[in-house]
């Protein structure tokens, strides 16, 4: 991260030195920002920074990333709607499914490592909505230039202002990396274990009592939900190493290494509901259809993942990096039981065993820096990934990528086999793989900012409803034929006009389908005009504005509590609706702190707000953050 030039900070003197007067000259050493390095898998860097910018603004929040493109539910730490279907980087293998309760876990992609020249502490903390707070605390330090370890966790308790709408949410991360003296040898390793409790009201029953804006209904509390003692539980712990060996002993223009990445995760997922019945109005109805229990129905998905990569990396300094691997995936996703229905049986386990082969070229000169890859799988199963990135920075202000890829990919397993006490959510089918073609290009220049979409999905997996009554959802997997034409254009620039800025953020999407599978808003926009400046001598910085949230309308996707999912639906259209924020936030030494109200306009704008269609977005709310950063 670019530390703003704005805010140097220059080395404090010690209590001596302040005693003599300053006068004697400071021989110690003091470490530059550069020495403050976090590291990606994909060997990608970024510096410790402490400057507070807009964009630090943008990612307060408990994911701790911009959220442009993504739509928060009620309360904190729950699903998030797609506004920008962007598709990024995909793998060809199946993964555990129950994607909408992913949001706030980390992948191994997604994990830095550390590299520090004294030690370095961060604090996060946000308030909630309800009672409750949001925290993140994280400690490194390098034991020895060559050995850097870091312990971190990130917590969530927040009440919500509605029914059975409580979250609890863990993650704890350990990192170690090392390299020997003479560079030889790496290894970057870490363990996490997560997880995360929701209570599920499954939605409001009447929107008609939220819309009406009646000050009855102005307390959440009073609002009738679908379901008042149901929960959800997720759980996943992962042990992951990547190291690699040079088997020349002196690093020079021809270098030859053998590398290894090992990934082992175990994953729960479980689906609680005491009461079966929902009330809507002063009728019972059955939200999910049939179970085969009358109460404490609870449903149970284990999966396990063993996933292991051996390659040889030959380096030339003039050719570039070519590596050719091998790899072996191994997954368990099971239940305790089979299931004997009159038509078919439920199997309990589905396992895979995949072995692929690849190669990889990486090339860099002066200002190019491509990167292509290609593998195949080599057992029955077929899986296929071209996927091809190159990168040229002309100079500071102008930089362009551009990106292809071609993926088979096997469909995530809860798509092929679910087992449920409800007796319309079981199934064990055989799905086709899904097979995306990306192609995207972005631009950084002193004009704008732009980043171009261009896919083709076909064979696209998808859940949808097909309840015929309205008060219900009976969700199933299903499988679109056909081909899924998708376009994004998103468009950034900030213009600045002495002490105040304007940053706009602009997204255009159009698809082009013969049935309504992947629905997004055509326009996504997200404008901040905002005053900096300093006081008290320089001692304080201190930012504040209105940020405008909007989109355009459309079918947004519904979510499902009993399968973890968003499902398609053509009932209920959500958006064009203005969301105002205004914040204040102030920087002190290395302290940054943050006040803001968010969605203001509630109360002026009227009731028509939603994040699903059961789901009202979040009402008006005050919150209080920080991020305190301590290391010499």
């Amino acid at each position: 991260m670019k530390k703003d030039s704005r805010e140097n900070e220059s080395p404090k003197q010690s209590f001596s030195d302040r005693l003599k007067g300053g006068k004697e000259k400071d021989t110690a050493k003091v470490a530059s920002i550069d020495m403050y390095r976090f590291i990606t898998l994909e060997r990608d860097t970024t510096y410790l920074d402490t400057s507070l910018t807009i964009q630090r603004e943008y990612s307060h929040n408990y994911l701790r990333r911009d959220l442009f493109g993504l739509l928060a539910f009620p309360n904190e730490g729950q699903a998030y709607n797609t506004l920008y279907y962007n598709l990024g980087e995909n793998s060809p293998y199946p993964e555990f499914g129950f994607k909408a309760k992913h949001f706030n876990f980390l992948e191994a992609n997604q994990i830095r490592y550390g590299s520090v020249a004294t030690p370095v502490t961060e604090l996060f903390f946000k308030s909630t909505l309800g009672r409750g707070h949001s925290v993140d605390s994280y400690f490194t330090l390098n034991l020895s230039p060559n050995l850097n370890l870091s312990i971190a966790y990130k917590g969530l308790r927040s009440e919500g202002k509605y029914i059975n709408h409580l979250t609890s949410i863990g993650s704890f991360r350990f990192t170690a990396s090392y390299n020997n003296t003479s560079k030889r040898y790496y290894l970057n390793a870490h363990f996490t274990g997560q997880d995360a409790l929701n209570e599920e009201n499954g939605g409001i029953t009447t929107i008609e009592d939220f819309e009406s804006e009646d000050p009855d209904f102005q307390n959440r509390q009073r609002l009738q939900v679908y379901l008042t003692d149901a929960e959800s539980f997720l759980k996943a712990k992962r042990i992951f190493a990547d190291h690699s060996f040079r088997i020349n002993p002196t690093k020079g223009d021809n270098n030859l290494y053998v590398t290894h990445q090992l990934n082992y995760e175990n994953k729960f997922f479980e689906y609680y509901q005491p009461t079966l019945l929902s009330a809507v109005g002063t009728q019972s109805v059955k939200r999910f259809g049939d179970a085969i229990v009358t109460s404490n129905l609870k449903d149970q998905t284990h999966y396990n993942k063993m996933y292991n990569k051996a390659a040889v990396v030959y380096e030339n300094n003039l050719l570039g990096k070519f590596q050719f691997f091998i790899d072996d995936f191994r997954s368990n996703f099971y239940y305790n039981r089979i299931l004997i229905k009159d038509t078919d049986t439920i199997s309990s386990t589905l396992s895979r065993n995949i072995n692929s082969v690849g190669g990889q070229y990486e090339y860099w000169k002066n200002k190019w820096h491509g990167r292509f890859l290609l593998s195949r799988s080599i057992t029955k199963q077929s899986l296929f990934n071209l996927d091809a990135k190159l990168n040229y920075d002309l100079n500071d202000d102008f930089q362009f990528v551009f990106g292809y890829q071609n993926l088979s990919k096997l469909p995530n397993d809860n798509y092929n086999l679910y087992q449920s006490n409800y007796v319309s959510y079981n199934w064990s089918n055989n799905f086709k793989n899904e097979k995306i073609n990306v192609l995207s290009g972005s631009a950084v220049t002193p004009w704008l900012e732009a980043t171009l979409q261009l896919s083709a999905l076909t064979d696209h997996l998808y859940f949808k409803n097909t309840a015929t009554d309205a008060t219900q959802q009976i969700v199933t997997p299903n499988q679109f034929g056909g081909t899924i034409k998708y376009l994004s254009l998103k468009l950034s620039k900030e213009l600045t006009f002495g002490k105040f800025a304007l940053n706009n953020t602009i997204l255009y999407q159009k698809v082009d389908q013969s049935e309504a599978v992947l629905n997004v808003p055509d326009l996504v926009t997200r404008n901040t005009i905002y005053y900096s400046n300093y006081f008290f001598q320089k001692a304080l910085f201190l930012q504040t504005g209105i940020t405008l949230n909007y989109f355009t309308n459309y079918f947004a996707n519904d979510y499902n509590p009993v399968i973890g999912e968003f499902f398609v639906q053509q009932q209920k259209e959500i958006g064009n609706y203005p969301n105002l924020d205004f914040f204040i936030n102030a920087k002190i030494q290395r302290t940054r702190i943050y006040l803001k109200a968010e969605h203001f306009n509630a109360a002026y704008t009227g009731n028509n707000y939603y994040s699903a269609p059961n789901n009202p977005y979040r009402d008006m709310t005050i919150r209080f953050g920080l991020i305190w950063n301590f290391f010499n």
